[in-house]
């Protein structure tokens, strides 16, 4: 999978200004994840912050019988982690490298400082984390409230504005997913994925060319997960 190569992927780390993030460029570390090891476990210290140089990461949770589900996926630009100033808290996700990444690595008591002591950077870091709160939000409203063909039409608009290329009046998913890989996302076995997508293909609203989804009625998806028009910033993988 590769977010560098999409001109259309917007960093989450957008939202500082330029002085702003250069100020937590400088209190990074560099550090190198091989392609499908953790960079951390759920139930770690959440006392980091993390921001992807090169490659992607993805977020994971697993479910009480064992099964692991996949929330976000994190590429070249995007900061993620969790953050607490006022408890010792723990991660509620792991995170698996995609591919193999480098990632600059935020120590909280160095962020801190920042949160303390420069101008306008408490501002922007609230926003950021505003935003952040904002993609659980809408991810939790699309996989919970409209069943599992909304979970499976949100999850399919989503990969549009991800890794979606507009070809001839349709969309190409330039990555490949596997009917298993979108039962993580969406919280459902890869049978039910199977049936799903095939009525959808029955439909003639997606079709798989050479392993690659291709949508062809992205208004129909809307429909079905009563899309609320959220920017691609805020609707993505």
């Amino acid at each position: 999978m590769n977010l560098t190569n999409n001109p259309d992927h917007i960093q989450n780390t957008q939202i500082f200004s330029e002085e702003n993030f250069n100020r937590i460029k400088d209190i990074m570390y560099d550090y190198k994840v091989s392609t499908g090891s953790n960079l951390f476990w759920e139930g770690d210290a959440s006392d980091k912050l993390y921001y992807v140089k090169k490659g992607i990461v993805k977020l994971t949770k697993m479910t009480d019988d064992g099964k692991d589900l996949s929330f976000y996926y994190f590429g070249q630009g995007d900061m993620f982690g969790e953050f607490d100033t006022y408890i010792k808290s723990t991660c509620t996700f792991s995170a698996v490298a995609v591919n193999d990444c480098e990632i600059g690595v935020i120590q909280q008591s160095d962020l801190e400082v920042l949160l303390w002591r420069d101008g306008n950077f408490p501002v922007e870091f609230t926003r950021w984390m505003g935003f952040m709160q904002r993609l659980i939000h809408v991810k939790l409203r699309d996989i919970l409230f409209f069943g599992k063909n909304g979970a499976l039409a949100s999850t399919l608009i989503r990969m549009s504005n991800t890794f979606g290329k507009e070809d001839a009046g349709h969309i190409r998913i330039t990555e490949k997913f596997t009917n298993t890989d979108i039962g993580c996302l969406i919280g459902a076995t890869r049978e039910t994925v199977n049936r799903m997508i095939s009525q959808l293909r029955k439909d003639e609203i997606i079709d798989i060319e050479n392993g690659y989804l291709v949508i062809y009625d992205l208004e129909y998806l809307k429909s079905i997960c009563h899309c609320e028009g959220c920017p691609k910033e805020i609707c993505r993988l």
